[in-house]
């Protein structure tokens, strides 16, 4: 898919003033990064936009407008100093050149590990949470081979296809985009992983300490996720699914998209095979990715330059990363500016409202739906089109669940046979040691997780029992019971597979 080259022109923001005065500012009410960055250029600083916001306010209709307090600031960062996370700025050294061109650009970053993964080539891997078995494989290998090719591999942390990307890429460098707080673990399930990229890589929001992630964080963590990339690849991704709100705004961003080919029949394809038909570039490896990007695609990391002293001007940011080297970030101090600043007890603003517009009124527009963490639907707020410069870029999408099937009846296991010995006599043999059935919650859940695996294309029966990572014995009666139900095939050489729907 053909990207529209977008020039990389940071906004001219100056710096030396506090960041509690930045932390303010992003955090009262109405406020987003588009309204933030035209806030700095029309009033010349951080300082006198936050003065002027009540105004703006007032004249966009909104009576007894406050700020964000500056004690809810200064408990954001006595958290982020609990946990070690740094606060880089739009327009710092080391925020990353290919965010800070972005209308919706960040204006603050809270990084934990290492943030000069930022500043370093990038490629997005993505894909769906309810991946199959190949597109698990496909992510790995992914993962593993760009980050060879000294790619850093961008995601989200989601289950499914970011999660195995990030494991891939692990040893050579990943960046986790997260819809919450840096210091919030989300989904559960990737608690050990977030740890490992803590420590091995770089966890990155935009979101204040303590955020739990809501439907209407994920499209703005996308557009992270794609601009912090040179290229896109969607590994799996149904018609409709998120994954594809991050490839229209990857594409708006202008970077390229590329996706990973499946089996028309498979759901779990659609999204990726109708990229393809619409021009995304067509991916069967990794090297189909690195050639794509050209030959800076392989070029070494950046070294790490001096930290910029204390009040000096920021060098200029380089076009998208891969291109000159970016500097190392200096991360912003997280304490306090004067001894005498107390904590506030006032709850931290809403982040789902809309922002005042310095020059008219919000708007107003139709709710829309996404599926929570949980398959069920939540509202989102009104939002314009899927653009770089919207604030909201979420359109509408949907995914199907599967159905759980009725519980089989658990099967009993027999005593082998006694055989003959070599001289004729009959010997006992033992009974070999099988674990016990499962039980019948616990089958239930296996069959969802073998389902989630099973596409139209058949799938070797011992790669499956491979990803499981469990006994055949705990898994045949599972494959029984679906076979049974008819919600399964097995094909010559061992394959299975879902039935083709007529």
């Amino acid at each position: 898919m053909a990207a529209v080259p977008v020039p990389n022109t940071p906004h001219p923001t100056p710096l030396g003033e506090d960041p509690v005065l930045w932390l303010r500012l992003i955090r009262s009410r109405r406020v987003g990064p588009v309204t933030f960055h035209r806030l700095i250029e029309e009033h010349g600083g951080v300082a006198a936009a936050l003065r002027a916001l009540p105004e703006v306010a007032a004249a966009a209709g909104i009576a007894n407008y406050e700020l964000c307090p500056e004690g809810v600031v200064l408990a954001e960062m006595r958290q982020a100093r609990k946990v070690g996370a740094r606060l880089i700025l739009h327009g710092d050294v080391g925020y990353p050149s290919a965010l800070a061109g972005l209308a919706d650009a960040p204006p603050v970053l809270w990084v934990r590990g290492d943030a000069a993964l930022l500043t370093r080539s990038a490629v997005a891997l993505i894909g769906a949470r309810n991946a199959s078995s190949l597109g698990l494989r496909m992510a790995r290998r992914l993962g593993a081979a760009l980050g060879a090719a000294g790619q850093v591999v961008v995601s989200g942390l989601a289950r499914g296809i970011d999660a195995e990307a990030h494991r891939a890429a692990l040893a050579t460098g990943t960046v986790a985009v997260v819809a919450g707080g840096v210091d919030v673990v989300y989904p559960e399930d990737n608690a050990d992983l977030s740890r490992m990229i803590v420590e091995r890589g770089c966890l990155v929001s935009e979101q204040p300490m303590g955020t739990l992630p809501q439907a209407r964080h994920f499209p703005a963590r996308n557009r992270i996720v794609s601009g912090l990339a040179r290229a896109v690849v969607v590994v799996e991704a149904a018609a409709g699914s998120g994954s594809l709100i991050t490839a229209r705004l990857a594409l708006d961003q202008g970077r390229e998209v590329m996706a990973v080919p499946g089996h028309p029949f498979d759901a779990r394809a659609a999204g990726c095979n109708g990229l393809i038909r619409d021009g995304a570039l067509l991916i069967r490896g990794a090297e189909d990715v690195v050639e794509a990007l050209g030959p800076e695609a392989v070029a070494a990391p950046d070294p790490a330059p001096a930290a910029r002293p204390a009040g000096s001007e920021p060098a200029a940011s380089a076009g998208l990363t891969g291109g000159p080297a970016s500097a190392a970030p200096t991360p912003r101090p997280v304490g306090a500016s004067s001894a005498d600043r107390s904590a506030s007890s006032s709850a931290p603003p809403s982040a789902s409202e809309r922002e005042v517009s310095p020059t008219a009124a919000p708007l107003p527009g139709a709710r829309r739906t996404v599926p929570s963490a949980s398959g069920r639907e939540a509202s989102l707020p009104p939002a314009g089109p899927a653009t770089a410069g919207a604030d909201d870029p979420s359109p509408t999408y949907r995914h199907r669940s599967i159905p759980r099937s009725p519980q089989p009846e658990r099967f009993p296991v027999s005593a082998t046979a006694p055989t003959s010995g070599p001289v004729g006599r009959v010997l006992p043999q033992p009974v070999p040691i099988r674990p016990d059935p499962p039980p019948a919650a616990a089958l239930g859940d296996l069959q969802d997780r073998i389902l989630a695996r099973l596409g139209p294309s058949p799938l070797p029966e011992d790669h499956m029992i491979r990803d499981l990572a469990l006994p055949a014995a705990v898994i045949s009666p599972a494959l029984v019971a679906l076979e049974i139900e008819g919600w399964i095939e097995r094909q010559p050489g061992g394959l299975l597979c879902r039935p083709a729907k007529d």
